[in-house]
């Protein structure tokens, strides 16, 4: 009896789960559509990226971005590896919300991408967040796959990017030596990812090597404030570096064109 009470019970979490995560991924569509449809945004100074840069460095922006995002997906593996209980609730949460982004912008048409989405169901995620930790931890594993595959799909994605827009690899190295940094850390201060990246990045962007707030709110709130002004300094030396060539080669030409005019009169 108590054997069947579990399974029913078992079985119960995990539809509970699916069906949790349906309907946030519909909700999340609709919403998404209702954003892109909406003629305030399409029409807002505020919400074109061009009003505030170049559309130089947004190319570097978008680079930065698939580099990014793997970063994110071996964070999110490590915790559902190696399960740190410390902050596992936002991690869980962030899980969630990862895991719907990937499945709103792909399509799911062949049989492989409808195993590839049975795979992005974070099942131990969203019981965890209802249930407790420890239940169906096993079902990560699974998970994990789908963010493996991500992992190789978006390093493609930005090696493709990278060629088609001339741009340079020179970021991979930098990514290389962050993810080193990051996992050694890991192993030699024995901390959680969290904690890590927080160290590293710290010590990256500036003199500290301490591990900016106490609970993990407060770590992504020094992970956001150290990267976002690393990456706005990099983008506003763009930025000014693109303004310098465009105004010298904009009056090289007035010159030029003032040249033409002048020998003309005298013809």
């Amino acid at each position: 009896m108590m054997d069947n009470s579990f399974l029913m019970y078992s079985t119960f979490q995990l539809l509970a789960a699916a069906a949790i995560f349906v309907i946030l991924v519909y909700m999340a569509k609709f919403l998404r559509n209702k954003l892109k449809s909406s003629s305030f945004l399409k029409n807002s100074r505020f919400a074109n990226p061009l009003e505030y840069f170049p559309s130089e460095p947004l190319f570097y922006l978008e680079q930065v971005f698939y580099i990014v995002i793997i970063l994110i997906f071996i964070l999110i593996i490590l915790y559902l590896t190696f399960n740190w209980t410390k902050g596992a609730t936002f991690i869980f949460a962030f899980d969630i919300l990862i895991s719907i982004y990937l499945c709103i912008n792909r399509s799911w048409d062949s049989l492989s991408d409808k195993v590839l989405l049975f795979l992005l169901i974070p099942f131990a995620s969203i019981t965890g967040i209802l249930f407790g930790h420890d239940v169906f931890s096993f079902l990560s594993l699974f998970h994990i796959l789908g963010y493996l595959y991500f992992i190789q799909y978006y390093y493609r994605e930005f090696l493709k990017y990278t060629e088609s827009n001339g741009l340079g690899l020179s970021i991979i190295v930098t990514f290389s030596i962050l993810l080193v940094s990051f996992l050694f850390t890991i192993l030699a201060e024995g901390v959680s990812p969290m904690d890590s990246m927080t160290m590293v990045s710290n010590a990256f962007t500036s003199n500290s090597f301490d591990a900016s707030g106490k609970i993990m709110i407060g770590k992504v709130n020094s992970l956001v404030l150290a990267w976002g002004g690393f990456i706005l300094s990099i983008v506003g030396t763009a930025t000014l570096a693109v303004s310098i060539v465009m105004g010298y080669v904009s009056q090289e030409f007035k010159d030029m064109k003032d040249f033409v005019k002048k020998n003309k009169e005298e013809k």
